[in-house]
C-alpha cells in the first residue's frame, strides 16, 4: 500500500481516511435499515433477531449491529406486566355438570358461551344458551 500512495503521490493516512470515509456511507444506510426495522417492530427486537433481519439483504455481524443499536439506545424495550387490580373478587360458582355434557330432558342444562367477532374496526362479542339435550341455540345476543 506504501508502494502505491508514493506513486498516486498521496499520503498513506490521507488514502486510509478516504477508505474510513467510503465504509461510513454504507455505515449510514446500516444505521437507517437497523433503525427502520427497530420502529417497525417497536423496539421489542434485541440485537440477534435485528441481525437476523438485516442478513436477508445486508451481510453484517451481530456484534456491528449491537454496536449501531448501543449508540443511538435502540435497546430491547420489555413491555411491562399489567397489574392485578385489587378489588372485589368476582364470584366463583361450584361445578354443576361435572362433565356430563348430555341431557335427558330438554331445558334441564343449559350452558352459556362467549366469543368476539372481528367486525371492522371494532370487536363485537356473540352471547350464546344453548341447551345440552339436542344442542339447540336457545337465545343469543350481539353486542359491543
Amino acid at each position: 500500500m506504501k508502494e502505491l500512495c508514493e506513486m498516486f503521490q498521496i499520503s498513506r493516512s490521507s488514502y486510509y481516511r478516504w477508505v474510513k470515509q467510503k465504509d461510513r456511507k454504507e455505515w449510514t444506510e446500516l444505521e437507517c435499515l437497523i433503525n427502520r426495522l427497530c420502529v417497525e417492530n417497536k423496539f421489542r427486537y434485541g440485537y440477534r433477531k435485528i441481525t437476523a433481519l438485516v442478513n436477508r439483504t445486508h451481510r453484517v455481524s451481530k456484534n456491528t449491529v449491537q454496536k449501531i443499536m448501543q449508540k443511538y439506545g435502540w435497546s430491547c424495550r420489555v413491555k411491562r406486566k399489567k397489574k392485578q387490580k385489587t378489588g372485589q373478587p368476582y364470584a366463583i360458582y361450584a361445578n354443576q355438570l361435572n362433565r356430563q355434557f348430555q341431557s335427558d330432558r330438554p331445558l334441564t342444562k343449559l350452558v352459556t358461551d362467549i366469543t368476539y367477532l372481528p367486525f371492522g374496526q371494532k370487536l363485537l362479542y356473540l352471547s350464546t344458551i344453548m341447551d345440552l339435550y339436542n344442542g339447540e341455540i336457545i337465545a343469543y345476543t350481539i353486542g359491543d
